[in-house]
Protein backbone atom coordinates (compact mmCIF):
# COMPACT_ATOMS: atom_id res chain seq x y z
CA UNK A 1 0.00 0.00 0.00
CA UNK A 2 3.07 2.53 -0.17
CA UNK A 3 3.23 5.17 -2.48
CA UNK A 4 4.61 5.12 -6.43
CA UNK A 5 5.16 8.03 -6.72
CA UNK A 6 9.21 9.06 -5.65
CA UNK A 7 11.08 11.84 -5.60
CA UNK A 8 11.09 12.83 -9.22
CA UNK A 9 7.76 12.29 -9.77
CA UNK A 10 7.62 9.12 -11.34
CA UNK A 11 6.00 6.04 -10.41
CA UNK A 12 8.14 3.64 -8.68
CA UNK A 13 7.71 0.34 -8.25
CA UNK A 14 6.82 -0.75 -4.24
CA UNK A 15 7.14 -3.31 -2.28
CA UNK A 16 3.70 -4.64 -1.51
CA UNK A 17 2.49 -3.64 -5.06
CA UNK A 18 5.53 -6.03 -7.32
CA UNK A 19 4.37 -6.60 -10.38
CA UNK A 20 1.91 -8.78 -11.18
CA UNK A 21 3.71 -11.19 -13.26
CA UNK A 22 6.73 -11.80 -10.58
CA UNK A 23 4.70 -13.22 -7.99
CA UNK A 24 1.04 -14.68 -7.74
CA UNK A 25 -0.63 -14.62 -3.99
CA UNK A 26 -1.63 -17.95 -2.26
CA UNK A 27 -4.51 -19.06 -3.01
CA UNK A 28 -7.39 -18.36 -0.56
CA UNK A 29 -10.33 -20.16 0.61
CA UNK A 30 -13.02 -18.32 -0.76
CA UNK A 31 -16.39 -18.36 1.50
CA UNK A 32 -20.22 -17.74 0.38
CA UNK A 33 -22.74 -15.01 1.15
CA UNK A 34 -26.02 -15.85 2.78
CA UNK A 35 -28.80 -17.25 1.06
CA UNK A 36 -27.33 -18.86 -1.65
CA UNK A 37 -26.08 -15.87 -3.01
CA UNK A 38 -22.87 -16.13 -5.70
CA UNK A 39 -19.50 -16.04 -3.66
CA UNK A 40 -17.49 -13.25 -3.62
CA UNK A 41 -13.91 -12.85 -3.59
CA UNK A 42 -12.29 -11.47 -0.28
CA UNK A 43 -9.86 -8.53 -1.72
CA UNK A 44 -6.36 -8.59 -0.11
CA UNK A 45 -3.48 -6.33 -0.42
CA UNK A 46 -0.81 -7.78 -2.89
CA UNK A 47 1.05 -9.77 -0.19
CA UNK A 48 -0.97 -9.23 3.45
CA UNK A 49 2.61 -10.05 5.37
CA UNK A 50 4.44 -7.14 3.94
CA UNK A 51 2.05 -4.71 5.45
CA UNK A 52 4.23 -3.16 8.20
CA UNK A 53 1.91 -1.09 10.57
CA UNK A 54 3.37 0.87 14.00
CA UNK A 55 0.74 1.87 16.43
CA UNK A 56 1.55 4.43 19.34
CA UNK A 57 0.58 5.44 22.65
CA UNK A 58 -1.22 2.30 23.93
CA UNK A 59 -3.28 1.65 21.13
CA UNK A 60 -6.39 -0.62 23.07
CA UNK A 61 -5.76 -4.14 22.42
CA UNK A 62 -8.81 -4.69 19.66
CA UNK A 63 -6.92 -2.83 17.37
CA UNK A 64 -3.63 -4.78 17.52
CA UNK A 65 -5.64 -8.07 17.58
CA UNK A 66 -7.64 -7.42 14.54
CA UNK A 67 -4.47 -5.98 12.60
CA UNK A 68 -2.72 -9.13 13.41
CA UNK A 69 -5.22 -11.48 12.93
CA UNK A 70 -5.26 -10.01 8.62
CA UNK A 71 -1.51 -11.12 9.01
CA UNK A 72 -0.02 -7.57 8.95
CA UNK A 73 4.05 -7.06 10.51
CA UNK A 74 2.28 -4.89 13.39
CA UNK A 75 4.64 -3.20 15.64
CA UNK A 76 3.20 -1.39 19.34
CA UNK A 77 4.63 1.29 22.07
CA UNK A 78 3.20 2.67 25.07
CA UNK A 79 4.02 6.15 24.18
CA UNK A 80 4.40 8.33 21.90
CA UNK A 81 8.13 8.59 19.79
CA UNK A 82 10.21 11.38 19.89
CA UNK A 83 10.43 13.17 16.55
CA UNK A 84 13.82 11.44 15.45
CA UNK A 85 12.97 8.25 16.07
CA UNK A 86 9.42 8.39 14.85
CA UNK A 87 10.99 10.01 11.13
CA UNK A 88 13.49 6.99 11.38
CA UNK A 89 10.36 4.25 11.78
CA UNK A 90 7.81 5.99 9.53
CA UNK A 91 10.20 5.42 6.29
CA UNK A 92 9.45 1.83 6.36
CA UNK A 93 5.79 1.59 7.20
CA UNK A 94 2.48 1.46 5.43
CA UNK A 95 0.24 2.16 8.12
CA UNK A 96 0.76 4.04 11.45
CA UNK A 97 -1.85 4.37 14.25
CA UNK A 98 -1.77 7.38 16.61
CA UNK A 99 -3.82 8.69 20.15
CA UNK A 100 -3.90 12.64 20.53
CA UNK A 101 0.14 12.68 21.75
CA UNK A 102 1.41 12.14 18.44
CA UNK A 103 1.73 14.70 15.70
CA UNK A 104 2.19 13.73 12.05
CA UNK A 105 3.51 17.07 10.80
CA UNK A 106 4.82 17.78 6.77
CA UNK A 107 8.04 16.99 8.45
CA UNK A 108 7.37 13.32 9.76
CA UNK A 109 5.06 12.82 6.33
CA UNK A 110 7.89 13.69 4.06
CA UNK A 111 10.47 10.73 5.84
CA UNK A 112 6.84 8.64 5.25
CA UNK A 113 8.03 7.04 1.81
CA UNK A 114 5.44 3.71 1.85
CA UNK A 115 2.84 5.67 4.16
CA UNK A 116 -0.71 4.70 2.69
CA UNK A 117 -3.63 5.32 5.86
CA UNK A 118 -3.10 6.92 9.28
CA UNK A 119 -5.52 6.02 12.23
CA UNK A 120 -6.24 8.45 14.70
CA UNK A 121 -7.59 5.84 17.75
CA UNK A 122 -9.14 8.70 18.94
CA UNK A 123 -11.95 11.80 17.90
CA UNK A 124 -10.01 14.51 16.93
CA UNK A 125 -7.64 14.78 13.82
CA UNK A 126 -5.87 18.04 14.80
CA UNK A 127 -1.99 16.29 15.47
CA UNK A 128 -2.04 15.23 11.82
CA UNK A 129 -1.18 17.82 8.81
CA UNK A 130 -4.24 16.21 6.99
CA UNK A 131 -4.31 18.78 3.85
CA UNK A 132 -0.45 17.60 3.20
CA UNK A 133 -1.67 14.27 4.29
CA UNK A 134 -4.05 13.96 1.31
CA UNK A 135 -1.84 15.48 -1.07
CA UNK A 136 0.39 12.43 -0.61
CA UNK A 137 -2.62 10.32 -1.35
CA UNK A 138 -2.53 9.30 3.02
CA UNK A 139 -6.25 8.58 3.73
CA UNK A 140 -7.11 9.22 8.03
CA UNK A 141 -9.50 7.72 10.02
CA UNK A 142 -10.77 8.39 13.37
CA UNK A 143 -13.72 7.70 16.12
CA UNK A 144 -15.77 10.63 16.26
CA UNK A 145 -18.58 8.87 18.16
CA UNK A 146 -17.18 6.02 19.80
CA UNK A 147 -16.70 7.92 23.34
CA UNK A 148 -19.82 9.91 23.16
CA UNK A 149 -21.63 8.05 26.09
CA UNK A 150 -18.76 8.26 28.16
CA UNK A 151 -18.52 12.10 27.46
CA UNK A 152 -21.88 12.45 28.25
CA UNK A 153 -21.61 10.37 31.75
CA UNK A 154 -18.67 12.84 33.21
CA UNK A 155 -20.37 15.73 32.41
CA UNK A 156 -23.57 14.41 34.20
CA UNK A 157 -21.27 13.09 37.33
CA UNK A 158 -19.60 16.97 36.94
CA UNK A 159 -23.56 18.39 37.45
CA UNK A 160 -24.33 16.89 40.25
CA UNK A 161 -20.52 17.28 41.81
CA UNK A 162 -20.77 20.98 40.90
CA UNK A 163 -24.34 21.57 42.57
CA UNK A 164 -23.22 20.04 45.82
CA UNK A 165 -19.43 21.37 45.60
CA UNK A 166 -17.87 18.57 46.04
CA UNK A 167 -14.94 18.90 44.76
CA UNK A 168 -13.84 21.55 47.59
CA UNK A 169 -15.24 19.68 49.81
CA UNK A 170 -12.96 16.49 49.19
CA UNK A 171 -10.24 18.58 49.04
CA UNK A 172 -11.13 20.01 52.44
CA UNK A 173 -11.30 16.22 54.14
CA UNK A 174 -8.17 15.54 52.73
CA UNK A 175 -6.50 18.23 54.17
CA UNK A 176 -8.21 17.41 57.36
CA UNK A 177 -11.03 20.08 57.39
CA UNK A 178 -14.37 18.99 58.02
CA UNK A 179 -16.69 21.51 56.76
CA UNK A 180 -20.71 20.83 56.47
CA UNK A 181 -22.42 23.16 55.02
CA UNK A 182 -25.20 23.54 52.70
CA UNK A 183 -25.25 26.83 51.48
CA UNK A 184 -25.46 27.46 47.75
CA UNK A 185 -25.73 23.18 47.26
CA UNK A 186 -28.38 22.43 45.05
CA UNK A 187 -30.38 19.36 43.92
CA UNK A 188 -30.28 19.20 39.70
CA UNK A 189 -34.21 18.42 39.35
CA UNK A 190 -35.85 21.07 37.99
CA UNK A 191 -32.91 22.98 37.31
CA UNK A 192 -31.93 24.34 33.12
CA UNK A 193 -29.35 22.48 31.34
CA UNK A 194 -28.36 24.22 28.26
CA UNK A 195 -26.37 22.57 25.76
CA UNK A 196 -24.29 24.22 23.08
CA UNK A 197 -23.55 21.40 20.24
CA UNK A 198 -26.49 18.89 19.96
CA UNK A 199 -24.41 16.63 18.15
CA UNK A 200 -23.85 12.89 19.24
CA UNK A 201 -22.41 14.11 22.65
CA UNK A 202 -24.65 16.42 23.13
CA UNK A 203 -28.25 14.49 22.46
CA UNK A 204 -26.86 11.75 24.79
CA UNK A 205 -26.06 14.14 27.59
CA UNK A 206 -29.62 15.65 26.49
CA UNK A 207 -31.44 12.04 27.31
CA UNK A 208 -29.45 11.67 30.91
CA UNK A 209 -30.18 14.63 32.07
CA UNK A 210 -34.16 14.80 31.46
CA UNK A 211 -34.24 11.51 33.04
CA UNK A 212 -32.56 13.18 36.11
CA UNK A 213 -35.37 15.70 35.98
CA UNK A 214 -33.63 18.44 34.43
CA UNK A 215 -35.26 20.91 31.94
CA UNK A 216 -32.90 21.06 28.55
CA UNK A 217 -32.38 23.40 26.05
CA UNK A 218 -29.53 23.63 23.17
CA UNK A 219 -28.31 25.62 20.66
CA UNK A 220 -27.08 24.36 17.21
CA UNK A 221 -25.95 26.43 13.91
CA UNK A 222 -28.67 23.98 12.40
CA UNK A 223 -32.22 22.74 13.20
CA UNK A 224 -32.20 19.68 14.71
CA UNK A 225 -35.17 17.73 15.73
CA UNK A 226 -35.09 17.72 19.71
CA UNK A 227 -34.84 14.17 22.00
CA UNK A 228 -37.64 14.15 24.89
CA UNK A 229 -38.61 17.17 25.94
CA UNK A 230 -35.41 19.19 24.89
CA UNK A 231 -35.85 22.50 22.78
CA UNK A 232 -34.25 24.80 20.63
CA UNK A 233 -33.16 28.09 21.24
CA UNK A 234 -32.44 30.68 18.68
CA UNK A 235 -29.32 32.02 19.86
CA UNK A 236 -26.36 31.08 21.68
CA UNK A 237 -26.72 34.49 23.98
CA UNK A 238 -30.00 33.34 25.06
CA UNK A 239 -29.31 29.91 26.02
CA UNK A 240 -26.54 31.01 28.43
CA UNK A 241 -28.80 33.68 29.63
CA UNK A 242 -31.48 31.12 30.75
CA UNK A 243 -29.12 28.10 31.94
CA UNK A 244 -28.45 27.25 35.36
CA UNK A 245 -25.55 24.66 34.09
CA UNK A 246 -24.30 25.11 30.39
CA UNK A 247 -22.18 22.33 28.43
CA UNK A 248 -20.07 22.84 25.69
CA UNK A 249 -19.81 20.35 22.93
CA UNK A 250 -18.46 22.21 19.39
CA UNK A 251 -15.60 21.07 17.34
CA UNK A 252 -12.71 23.37 17.09
CA UNK A 253 -13.17 25.96 14.01
CA UNK A 254 -12.34 29.38 13.27
CA UNK A 255 -15.92 29.75 14.36
CA UNK A 256 -15.95 27.81 18.14
CA UNK A 257 -12.43 29.53 18.88
CA UNK A 258 -13.05 31.83 21.74
CA UNK A 259 -16.45 31.38 21.38
CA UNK A 260 -16.85 31.59 25.56
CA UNK A 261 -15.06 35.19 26.52
CA UNK A 262 -15.73 38.20 29.20
CA UNK A 263 -18.81 38.79 26.90
CA UNK A 264 -20.71 35.45 26.90
CA UNK A 265 -19.60 34.59 30.97
CA UNK A 266 -21.28 37.81 31.67
CA UNK A 267 -24.10 36.86 29.94
CA UNK A 268 -24.96 33.47 32.04
CA UNK A 269 -26.96 33.64 34.96
CA UNK A 270 -25.21 34.77 38.60
CA UNK A 271 -24.26 31.59 40.39
CA UNK A 272 -24.67 29.83 37.38
CA UNK A 273 -21.95 26.39 36.59
CA UNK A 274 -19.90 26.07 33.01
CA UNK A 275 -18.91 22.74 31.78
CA UNK A 276 -16.58 22.00 28.78
CA UNK A 277 -15.32 18.66 27.37
CA UNK A 278 -15.06 19.60 24.31
CA UNK A 279 -11.88 21.78 23.27
CA UNK A 280 -9.33 23.37 25.12
CA UNK A 281 -9.34 26.77 22.38
CA UNK A 282 -13.25 27.04 22.63
CA UNK A 283 -13.08 28.51 26.22
CA UNK A 284 -10.81 32.04 27.01
CA UNK A 285 -9.38 30.78 30.35
CA UNK A 286 -8.40 34.21 31.79
CA UNK A 287 -11.72 34.98 31.36
CA UNK A 288 -13.34 32.45 33.05
CA UNK A 289 -10.62 32.69 35.93
CA UNK A 290 -11.73 36.32 36.54
CA UNK A 291 -15.53 34.69 36.43
CA UNK A 292 -14.79 32.05 39.37
CA UNK A 293 -12.52 33.73 41.63
CA UNK A 294 -15.27 36.92 41.63
CA UNK A 295 -18.36 34.90 42.12
CA UNK A 296 -20.09 35.44 39.19
CA UNK A 297 -19.97 31.88 38.04
CA UNK A 298 -21.14 29.20 41.00
CA UNK A 299 -18.25 26.94 39.50
CA UNK A 300 -16.81 25.34 36.24
CA UNK A 301 -15.63 22.11 34.94
CA UNK A 302 -12.66 22.15 32.32
CA UNK A 303 -11.62 18.93 30.66
CA UNK A 304 -9.79 20.15 27.97
CA UNK A 305 -7.12 23.18 27.84
CA UNK A 306 -5.82 25.70 25.07
CA UNK A 307 -2.27 23.68 26.15
CA UNK A 308 -1.91 20.23 27.03
CA UNK A 309 0.94 18.67 28.74
CA UNK A 310 2.73 16.05 25.97
CA UNK A 311 3.35 13.20 29.14
CA UNK A 312 2.21 12.72 32.41
CA UNK A 313 3.74 14.49 34.67
CA UNK A 314 4.11 17.71 37.11
CA UNK A 315 3.47 19.47 33.92
CA UNK A 316 0.18 21.58 34.13
CA UNK A 317 -0.09 25.00 34.46
CA UNK A 318 -3.18 27.23 34.36
CA UNK A 319 -5.12 30.17 35.32
CA UNK A 320 -7.89 28.03 36.86
CA UNK A 321 -5.73 26.16 39.66
CA UNK A 322 -7.06 27.44 43.32
CA UNK A 323 -10.16 28.63 41.58
CA UNK A 324 -13.50 27.70 43.43
CA UNK A 325 -16.33 24.87 43.05
CA UNK A 326 -13.56 24.35 39.79
CA UNK A 327 -13.11 20.69 38.57
CA UNK A 328 -9.85 20.36 36.82
CA UNK A 329 -9.39 16.67 34.40
CA UNK A 330 -6.75 16.43 32.33
CA UNK A 331 -8.49 15.76 28.95
CA UNK A 332 -10.44 12.74 30.25
CA UNK A 333 -13.69 12.33 28.68
CA UNK A 334 -13.39 9.69 26.55
CA UNK A 335 -11.23 7.81 28.75
CA UNK A 336 -13.46 4.60 29.80
CA UNK A 337 -12.29 0.85 29.08
CA UNK A 338 -15.68 0.78 27.24
CA UNK A 339 -14.65 3.72 24.80
CA UNK A 340 -10.87 2.98 24.05
CA UNK A 341 -12.53 -0.94 23.21
CA UNK A 342 -14.90 0.83 20.54
CA UNK A 343 -12.39 2.96 19.31
CA UNK A 344 -10.10 0.32 19.22
CA UNK A 345 -12.29 -1.66 16.66
CA UNK A 346 -13.70 1.21 14.54
CA UNK A 347 -10.58 2.55 13.27
CA UNK A 348 -8.70 -0.80 12.91
CA UNK A 349 -11.78 -1.86 10.95
CA UNK A 350 -11.74 1.37 8.22
CA UNK A 351 -7.70 0.88 8.31
CA UNK A 352 -8.41 -2.98 6.79
CA UNK A 353 -11.50 -1.95 4.54
CA UNK A 354 -9.03 0.70 3.46
CA UNK A 355 -5.68 -1.75 2.98
CA UNK A 356 -7.42 -4.79 1.80
CA UNK A 357 -10.58 -3.25 -0.33
CA UNK A 358 -9.87 0.05 -0.83
CA UNK A 359 -12.88 1.78 0.95
CA UNK A 360 -12.46 4.97 1.89
CA UNK A 361 -15.67 5.35 3.32
CA UNK A 362 -15.00 7.82 7.00
CA UNK A 363 -11.90 9.40 5.55
CA UNK A 364 -11.76 12.50 7.34
CA UNK A 365 -9.33 13.90 4.70
CA UNK A 366 -9.86 11.78 1.48
CA UNK A 367 -12.66 11.09 -1.19
CA UNK A 368 -15.25 8.79 0.31
CA UNK A 369 -15.52 5.71 -2.46
CA UNK A 370 -16.71 1.91 -2.32
CA UNK A 371 -17.66 -0.54 -4.36
CA UNK A 372 -19.86 -4.02 -4.09
CA UNK A 373 -17.71 -6.91 -3.21
CA UNK A 374 -15.92 -8.05 -6.21
CA UNK A 375 -17.15 -11.57 -7.76
CA UNK A 376 -15.37 -14.63 -6.75
CA UNK A 377 -13.48 -15.44 -10.17
CA UNK A 378 -9.99 -16.00 -11.16
CA UNK A 379 -8.76 -13.52 -13.07
CA UNK A 380 -10.68 -10.22 -11.35
CA UNK A 381 -8.68 -7.26 -9.71
CA UNK A 382 -9.84 -4.47 -8.21
CA UNK A 383 -7.84 -0.80 -9.64
CA UNK A 384 -7.29 2.12 -7.02
CA UNK A 385 -6.19 5.00 -8.14
CA UNK A 386 -5.41 8.34 -6.54
CA UNK A 387 -4.69 11.32 -8.17
CA UNK A 388 -4.68 15.03 -8.76
CA UNK A 389 -8.27 16.69 -9.08
CA UNK A 390 -7.79 17.79 -12.61
CA UNK A 391 -9.91 17.67 -16.10
CA UNK A 392 -9.19 14.88 -18.76
CA UNK A 393 -7.93 12.60 -16.45
CA UNK A 394 -10.87 10.10 -16.43
CA UNK A 395 -10.40 9.88 -20.09
CA UNK A 396 -7.27 8.92 -19.71
CA UNK A 397 -8.02 6.14 -17.01
CA UNK A 398 -11.07 5.14 -19.76
CA UNK A 399 -8.48 4.71 -22.24
CA UNK A 400 -6.25 2.27 -20.70
CA UNK A 401 -9.31 0.06 -19.57
CA UNK A 402 -11.52 0.24 -22.63
CA UNK A 403 -9.47 -3.11 -24.05
CA UNK A 404 -10.57 -4.82 -20.79
CA UNK A 405 -14.22 -6.11 -19.30
CA UNK A 406 -14.61 -3.23 -16.16
CA UNK A 407 -17.60 -4.50 -13.79
CA UNK A 408 -18.15 -1.41 -12.24
CA UNK A 409 -16.44 1.50 -11.48
CA UNK A 410 -16.72 4.45 -8.94
CA UNK A 411 -14.76 7.70 -8.64
CA UNK A 412 -15.11 11.21 -6.15
CA UNK A 413 -12.99 14.14 -5.32
CA UNK A 414 -12.05 15.88 -2.58
CA UNK A 415 -10.77 19.35 -2.64
CA UNK A 416 -7.50 18.58 -5.14
CA UNK A 417 -7.41 14.53 -4.78
CA UNK A 418 -9.67 12.48 -6.37
CA UNK A 419 -9.83 8.57 -6.26
CA UNK A 420 -11.45 6.09 -8.14
CA UNK A 421 -12.24 2.50 -7.89
CA UNK A 422 -12.43 -0.03 -11.16
CA UNK A 423 -12.99 -4.04 -10.21
CA UNK A 424 -11.97 -5.55 -13.96
CA UNK A 425 -12.13 -9.35 -14.91
CA UNK A 426 -11.20 -11.42 -17.24
CA UNK A 427 -7.57 -10.00 -17.20
CA UNK A 428 -4.38 -12.22 -17.27
CA UNK A 429 -1.28 -11.86 -15.59
CA UNK A 430 0.51 -9.58 -17.87
CA UNK A 431 -2.46 -7.48 -18.45
CA UNK A 432 -2.92 -6.82 -14.93
CA UNK A 433 0.59 -5.93 -14.74
CA UNK A 434 0.21 -3.38 -17.80
CA UNK A 435 -2.84 -1.94 -16.13
CA UNK A 436 -0.98 -1.55 -13.03
CA UNK A 437 2.46 0.39 -15.12
CA UNK A 438 0.15 2.60 -17.60
CA UNK A 439 -2.22 3.78 -14.99
CA UNK A 440 1.07 4.56 -12.21
CA UNK A 441 2.71 6.34 -15.22
CA UNK A 442 -0.03 8.78 -15.80
CA UNK A 443 0.71 12.52 -14.83
CA UNK A 444 -1.32 12.64 -12.53
CA UNK A 445 -0.98 9.70 -10.46
CA UNK A 446 -0.35 9.99 -6.64
CA UNK A 447 -0.82 6.40 -5.40
CA UNK A 448 -1.74 3.51 -7.31
CA UNK A 449 -2.99 0.14 -5.94
CA UNK A 450 -4.43 -3.44 -7.39
CA UNK A 451 -5.90 -5.80 -5.14
CA UNK A 452 -6.33 -9.49 -5.93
Amino acid sequence: MPSNVGTSGQAQPATSLAPPTEQRPPQRERQGSFGGSPRVKHLKPFNTANIKILLLENVNETAVKALRDQGYQVETHAKALSEDVLIEKIRDIHCIGIRSKTKLTKKILDAAEKLGVIGCFCIGTNQVDLEYASQKGIAVFNSPFSNSRSVAELVIAEIVLLSRQLGDRNIEMHQGIWSKVSANCYEIRGKTLGIVGYGHIGSQLSVLAESMGMRVRFHDVVPLMPLGTSKQVGSLHELLEISDFVSLHVPETEETKNMIGEHELNKMKQGSYLINASRGTVVQIPALAKALRSGHLGGAAVDVFPKEPAANGKFFESELIGCPNTLLTPHIGGSTEEAQSMIGIEVSQALIKFINNGTSIGAVNFPEVDLRAIRDEENSIRLCYTHANVPGVLRQITDILSEHNVDKQFSDSKGKIAYLMADISDVTPEQIQDIYHRVSNTPTNIVTRVLY
